[in-house]
């Protein structure tokens, strides 16, 4: 009878990991179809040229570290830590999110919300462009560098009140450079292009205020700050000027 059980258990082992490769590869298939379309639209260099030849375009040693270490706290703490193109994870995040029919894996990191605003906006995406994002934000990563790619996510994102990009943000909310900003502002930045229409800093200076604390949280959990860092920043004044 134990005998006859564990082949039943290895049977059926064997027909999940069918279903889920079968799943997977269904899914790339779309996936890369969609990405084919949209990349013969507007390829991937054209889409990334249209912000980085932008007058006043900030590059990544133009971008206060502070900075930089406050988006990967709260974004994607992997960020400069993933290395090349990692195929078990991508058909494990295809997986995933076709099987829950929402985008669980892959929608919180740098390159796939750039992925997302290159090709997609802020509009819901239908499964088969989040799934296309998926692969957008891979050939990304073959194609540019962590530090470009940080750059053109600074450079890309709303931050409220009308200002495009950091620079535009970091000049009309303090009237600084976004390379001389303080721990505290660069934090209360970094935590903006998450909601945008609720923490502009005219309207949601209050809710900007906790979602800067959650930064600042996520800086000092990952070692970026120490706890006197974190206290005189979360108690440092960044209202806009």
């Amino acid at each position: 009878m134990k005998r006859i059980l564990g082949k039943l258990i290895g049977i059926l082992m064997i027909l999940v990991i069918m279903a889920g490769t079968l799943l997977a590869g269904y899914g790339y298939y779309i996936a890369d179809k969609v990405r084919d379309e949209v990349i013969r639209e507007k390829p991937l260099e054209e889409a990334v040229s249209a912000y980085t030849e932008k007058e006043g375009y900030l590059t990544y040693e133009a971008i206060d570290p502070d900075f930089v270490n406050a988006v990967v706290a709260v974004e994607d703490k992997r960020y400069f830590e993933r290395d090349g193109y990692d195929f078990i994870a991508l058909a494990r995040a295809i997986y995933n999110n076709l099987r829950y029919g929402n985008l669980i894996e892959g929608g919180s990191t740098i390159p796939e919300q750039i992925a997302k605003n290159l090709y997609f906006g802020t509009a819901d995406r239908e499964l088969d462009e989040k799934l296309a994002g998926i692969l957008i934000m891979h050939d990304l990563e073959e194609k540019y560098t962590d530090e470009e790619l940080f750059a053109l996510y600074a450079n890309m994102n709303y931050y409220g009140d009308g200002y495009y990009g950091l620079k535009n943000a970091a000049e009309g909310y303090y009237g600084l450079s976004a390379s001389d900003l303080s721990l505290a502002k660069a934090a209360m930045l970094a935590g903006l292009p998450n909601a945008p229409s609720a923490y502009q800093l005219s309207t949601g200076y209050e809710y900007a205020k906790k979602r800067q604390k959650k930064v600042l949280q996520c800086m000092l959990k990952n070692e970026y700050i120490s706890e006197q860092e974190y206290n005189e920043a979360l108690n440092e004044d960044v209202r806009p000027i």
